[in-house]
């Protein structure tokens, strides 16, 4: 199976602070699937390292106060249109983000309050049929694993 997964969650350094999250249960895929690295905000045309955004009112503003709407919605066509080039129908991302986040994201104050929303690479996904999960889904990311023993190992608390 082919998925798409942030970048950040491999290790790649794309986050907003410059830095990577590597998953170290994701990255277990690599075994027995195709993992596809994809940072939206990078194909939409934000530099690395970069000023945090969060959605507010339906728009991806900047902690300055800048309106990323458009580059964040460029980035999700450009990871939608790799999805269908890939033949991916599945993606794995990184929770909370205003791209990728796909059931948690941060609520626009910038004060690290969470709320129930999506951001808009993993809206996107949805609407055209690919399946989104957070690295969070333990349980649907165990469904992927086909040995085992590397369920048993991801299914125990994560730290």
């Amino acid at each position: 199976m082919k998925i798409l997964v942030s970048a950040c969650l491999l290790g790649i350094n794309s986050r907003y602070c410059g830095g990577g999250c590597l998953n170290d249960h994701i990255a277990l895929l690599t075994d027995t699937h195709d993992l596809i690295p994809v940072c939206p905000e990078q194909l939409g045309g934000l530099p690395t390292p970069r000023d945090p955004d969060e959605i507010r009112e339906g728009r991806v503003m900047e902690k300055n106060g800048h309106d990323n709407t458009d580059i964040f919605q460029k980035g999700a066509e450009e990871t939608l249109r790799l999805a269908r080039l890939l033949k991916s129908d599945m993606a794995i991302l990184k929770q909370n983000s205003p791209s990728c986040g796909s059931t948690m994201i941060y609520d626009g104050t910038f004060s690290g309050k969470k709320i129930p929303g999506s951001g808009i690479t993993a809206a996107l996904l949805i609407k055209n049929g690919i399946r989104v999960i957070g690295e969070d889904s333990s349980a649907a990311i165990a469904e992927l694993m086909d040995d085992p023993e590397k369920k048993t190992l991801f299914e125990q608390p994560q730290d």
